[in-house]
């Protein structure tokens, strides 16, 4: 027998910050004209509404709570513009893994080294992993002999983390990121030539 789907419907989200649903019995009501008041919350609730506002919860750790009238919509712009401002500062270090075979050819390790300082300069660390099929793992000396080759060609722009690892039939190897130097330092060290220029 043919059963109609039911559509269920969200239920309403339930601003717990704002107005009624602010669930403390006083707060610091600040209103848009500077003035601040220790208000019982049905009181300050109330008077954010004769001004045409909602009263909204913005600190609620405070003691007692902080609490501010204002539009509800305009306060919820703001905060998605702090959230995509603080994403836009905030880097998330990520690994990034480049596979080679024992026998890999020169133009193919260029290649993944060109690869591989791109992930480092942009602040993430990078796997190099070397694997292992069939006879090949008779030769391991020559996969660990390729990571540490890697590692050291990525001297300026990374360091390893410990020695290479064998695991099963892949050997890796970590390089993280150098610390960018500060530009007060590359001034420093800039500094006595111009002395000597002027001098000279």
């Amino acid at each position: 027998m043919f059963r109609p789907r039911r559509h269920f419907r969200p239920r309403p989200r339930i601003r717990e910050n704002v107005n009624e649903n602010i669930r403390v019995r006083e707060v610091r009501a600040v209103f848009p004209d500077g003035t601040v008041e220790i208000l019982p919350t049905h009181v300050a609730v109330r008077k954010a509404k004769d001004m045409g506002l909602d009263l909204i919860l913005v600190s609620p750790t405070a003691s007692p709570p902080v609490a501010k009238a204002m539009d509800y919509g305009q306060w919820q712009y703001e905060q998605k513009k702090k959230q995509s401002e603080a994403k836009k500062k905030q880097h998330v270090i990520q690994v990034k893994e480049l596979k080679f075979r024992p026998n890999t050819d020169d133009h193919d390790y260029e290649f993944k080294k060109k690869h591989a300082i791109r992930f480092l300069t942009e602040g993430n660390r990078v796997k190099a992993v070397v694997q292992f099929r069939g006879r090949e793992l008779a030769h391991v000396d020559l996969g660990k002999k390729l990571l540490l080759r890697f590692a050291d060609d990525l001297a300026e722009y990374g360091e390893i983390e410990g020695q290479p690892r064998l695991e099963g039939r892949r050997a890796h190897l970590i390089i993280s990121p150098l610390k960018v130097k500060k530009k007060s330092e590359k001034k420093q060290a800039e500094a006595p030539s111009s002395g000597q220029q002027q001098g000279s």
